[in-house]
């Protein structure tokens, strides 16, 4: 499937994102490609220039493959606004594929961390609490995405760093019951908590927000990221070598 994408365009990093790259995949979980590619530059500057993304979503041997791909232009713009999305698929998650120009960009991309990253965390965690409360039952599902989030927004926060495993941030950050949670999930997507839990998760998810909050308030992080020129100068090379 992805030889057959790139025919299409020339990624510069596949990665897999999802349940795959936050710690608690189960065997019925779909994969989640998250890609970034470089337009060639003639095709830009045409009358009709290409669109700015690309998806596909197929089933191959009874497991759902959903393909995303973002051209470099966007992707690198939302990483300067701190859209986690865009910044773990250069830094974290898992890389399937990347090509050479992944060895300059990197550095690039983590020179521009800001705090700007807290709004993307902080949002997306708050959509996932308010599916988890409007849900029948209690998805463990949903409550994992709460936690790996403000969890992975934290720690992005306090030390520069990337990390969407949160199997490898809930000891240190004080929420080692919620493995608990994790091998519950191993077993399949649909894996609700029991009744009588729902309000002790609850108190969690509180305190993991509360958290965030404070990472952000601390944080080393600039307001805003310093090196844009660099970013642009980056992609203007990258254009002139893609024509």
């Amino acid at each position: 499937m992805l030889d057959q994408e790139e025919h299409h365009r020339h990624h510069l990093v596949v990665s897999l994102s999802g349940a795959h790259a936050y710690g608690f995949p189960s065997p019925d979980s779909d994969l989640d490609l998250k890609a970034i590619h470089i337009e060639p530059t003639a095709r830009l500057l045409a009358l009709s220039p290409p669109a700015a993304s690309a998806a596909r979503l197929d089933v191959i041997d009874g497991v759902e493959i959903d393909y995303t791909s973002n051209e470099v232009r966007q992707a690198l713009v939302g990483i300067l606004q701190g859209n986690g999305n865009y910044i773990e698929r250069v830094l974290g998650a898992i890389p399937l594929r990347a090509a050479r120009e992944m060895e300059e960009l990197r550095p690039i991309v983590h020179r521009a961390l800001s705090r700007r990253v807290y709004r993307h965390y902080h949002g997306f965690a708050t959509g996932q609490l308010h599916e988890f409360e409007a849900a029948e039952g209690a998805p463990v599902k949903k409550i994992l995405y709460v936690l790996r989030t403000t969890l992975t927004g934290t720690h992005l926060l306090r030390t520069g760093k990337v990390q969407t495993d949160v199997t490898k941030l809930l000891d240190s950050y004080g929420f080692a019951d919620a493995h608990e949670l994790v091998a519950a999930k191993l077993a399949g997507e649909r894996v609700y908590l029991a009744a009588s839990l729902k309000g002790r998760w609850m108190e969690a998810v509180k305190r993991a927000f509360a958290m965030l909050d404070e990472a952000h308030a601390q944080s080393p992080l600039p307001p805003d990221s310093l090196n844009r020129d660099e970013v642009e100068a980056w992609l203007v090379e990258a254009r002139r070598r893609a024509w």
